[in-house]
């Protein structure tokens, strides 16, 4: 006869056989089965005790987008399963796996109407691609396994709902896992379709090359693409990080969360060439009229952003490779010469104000200090704001070891510290930042204590402006009063200190290089909370500089407040024809 394993246990040893070792979540009645499971098995599986289960759901979105493995919390029946939604749909709409255990109430006391008892399959069939009830003990262990299997086939959200009784019932001990049998592979692109892309790129005067996240694990291939074919590069935000911000053809990102070079790169394109990304934001920055390849390893998105010209289904490395091996290299054009020379306006620009003793202080300092003190293999974890509109623009990823996240699509507020964390448990011998506005720390600055509790030497950045400033930005943009943006201000770094962080209070410039030199030799979490001005970054996205566009006047009140004096691409372009 068979030995017996309860079936929590066994279900545990699927998450283990996975690669799982840690997950988040805040135990409850419904979910006591599993919290005694993980007592059993806490030499092999750490469970981490977050203080919010939106802390915990993040952190496990966070968790698959560093490592690519599949990231687990968990919540227990009614609330704790509601508290699970923002970090849920941040993996499901930045396309990553990760598993979500959810309580329920004992299977004998379902459909009473009992205490915190709530029909939660169709809750979370919207954010998940699989989304199923356990319906008996045994059948425990073998759905999650499925689970974990669907979540990285579809890059999303699974969701396992787990009656509370079942994890306490013993089962057959007989190992239930796929681990051992999952592959995951890539298409191949097609060499017609290579060679189609290279005749429309030798007839371009002005090709870009956009790349995304797809790219991620083709750095050498993207610039040699770009250098071969003389393609200015854009990349998404998300993408930031796979290559140096030193790449003399690299522009930065676009759109709304960009860079003065390369939004007007992409204004005056005549072909792009877009690879590994889902760009939201196309059809605002890309011209209607221009040419347009895609490369992408899905199919379903090949054509959905822009008219293509080309397709390409197939991975980003070897397409990039294929391109650069069949085509003729190009030589530096007048558009590159002038995108090239737009760049080094632009850093000149933004590294003006990185000395400025402004009081409240400017961003830039504080990121000239993150740069300075920043390790070869430092991971950056970026809030939602107006603080990453400074992140993607000032910190000086190496291509190399850094490494760089946030919320991407869905962009939810508060992903910085539990992303930390996630961080933080994932690479424990890294320096790991977190890039904070004041608005989203205070939604879950709860969580410096989870950071406390569990030693993690986080550096975590506060920029106070006592504003919600991307809002304040978008209500200028629209013409509308400004309501609802103001926020009380606080001292975070004394709240830090009370949940027992190291905390910094910076309101002069003079007191950056101290305050960061101790930071970077803490052994507990640091909270610096900067002073700093509610001025809107540059806009890229609206800029006031086009004579063909606007008056003398509006110009020169633009240059004014943005102190900004650079020429535009275009006439850049005139100059080097």
């Amino acid at each position: 006869m068979a030995n017996s394993i309860k079936s929590g246990i066994a279900m545990l040893k699927v998450l283990e056989s996975w690669g799982v070792d840690h997950l988040y979540g805040i135990p409850g009645g419904s979910f006591n089965s599993t919290m005694d499971a993980l007592y059993e098995e806490q030499k092999n599986i750490r469970y981490i005790q977050v203080r919010h289960e939106e802390a915990g759901a993040i952190a496990a979105a966070a968790d698959a987008k560093l490592t690519g493995k599949i990231g687990v919390c968990f919540g227990s029946a009614g609330p704790g399963a509601t508290h699970l939604f923002n970090g849920l749909y941040d993996a499901a709409m930045d396309h990553v796996p990760v598993l979500a255990l959810v309580g329920q109430v004992a299977s004998t006391a379902m459909n009473y109407d009992s205490f915190q008892e709530l029909n939660e399959n169709p809750m979370f069939a919207d954010v998940g691609v699989y989304n199923r009830t356990v319906m008996t003990p045994e059948s425990l262990p073998h759905v999650v396994d499925e689970a974990i299997r669907r979540a990285y086939e579809y890059s999303g959200v699974s969701v396992v709902t787990i009656p509370v009784d079942y994890g306490f019932k013993d089962i057959p001990d007989i190992p239930v896992s796929s681990a051992g049998s999952h592959r995951s592979g890539v298409p191949s692109p097609d060499v017609k379709d290579i060679d189609a892309a290279l005749k429309l790129i030798e007839k371009a005067e002005r090709p870009v090359l956009y790349a995304g996240q797809g790219c991620r694990n083709a750095a050498k291939e993207l610039l040699a693409c770009s250098e071969h074919f003389s393609m200015p590069l854009v990349m998404s935000v998300l993408s930031k990080g796979i290559v140096p911000e030193s790449a003399e053809n690299f522009l930065g990102s676009a759109g709304r969360l960009s860079t003065k070079p390369a939004n007007e790169a992409l204004a005056a394109s005549d072909l792009i060439f877009f690879i590994g990304s889902d760009f939201p934001f196309a059809k605002y920055f890309f011209p209607r009229d221009a040419v347009f390849i895609q490369a992408d390893i899905d199919s379903s998105k090949l054509g959905r952003r822009h008219r293509a010209d080309v397709s390409i289904l197939g991975d980003a490395g070897q397409t990039l490779r294929l391109m650069a091996e069949r085509g003729k290299k190009r030589a530096p054009s007048a558009f590159l010469t002038a995108c090239r020379e737009n760049k080094k306006n632009w850093q000149n620009y933004i590294h003006s104000f990185d000395d400025r003793n402004d009081e409240p202080l400017r961003a830039e300092p504080v990121f000239k200090e993150i740069n300075r003190i920043a390790a070869e293999d430092a991971v950056f974890v970026t809030d939602v704001g107006n603080v990453t509109v400074h992140a993607v623009r000032h910190l000086a990823m190496n291509g190399k070891g850094h490494r760089f996240t946030t919320s991407g699509w869905f962009a939810t507020m508060g992903y910085g510290l539990p992303g930390g964390i996630a961080a933080q448990l994932s690479f424990p011998g890294r320096q790991i930042f977190t890039l904070n506005g004041d608005g989203a720390f205070a939604m879950v600055m709860q969580e410096i204590i989870t950071q406390v509790k569990y030693g993690l030497p986080i550096i975590n950045i506060v920029l106070s402006n006592n504003s919600l400033g991307f809002i304040d930005a978008e209500q200028e943009d629209t013409g509308q009063p400004k309501f609802g943006v103001d926020l009380q201000g606080a001292d975070f770094a004394k709240a830090g200190e009370a949940m027992g962080a190291k905390g910094f209070t910076v309101t002069k410039r003079d007191q950056l290089r101290e305050v960061f030199d101790q930071a970077r030799q803490s052994k507990v979490p640091v909270v610096i909370d900067v002073k700093i001005e509610n001025k809107r970054p540059f806009p890229a996205e609206a800029m006031v500089l086009d004579p063909e566009k606007h008056t003398v006047q509006e110009i020169a009140e633009f240059k004014k407040r943005y102190e900004a004096d650079m020429p535009i691409l275009r006439d850049l372009m005139a100059e080097n024809a």
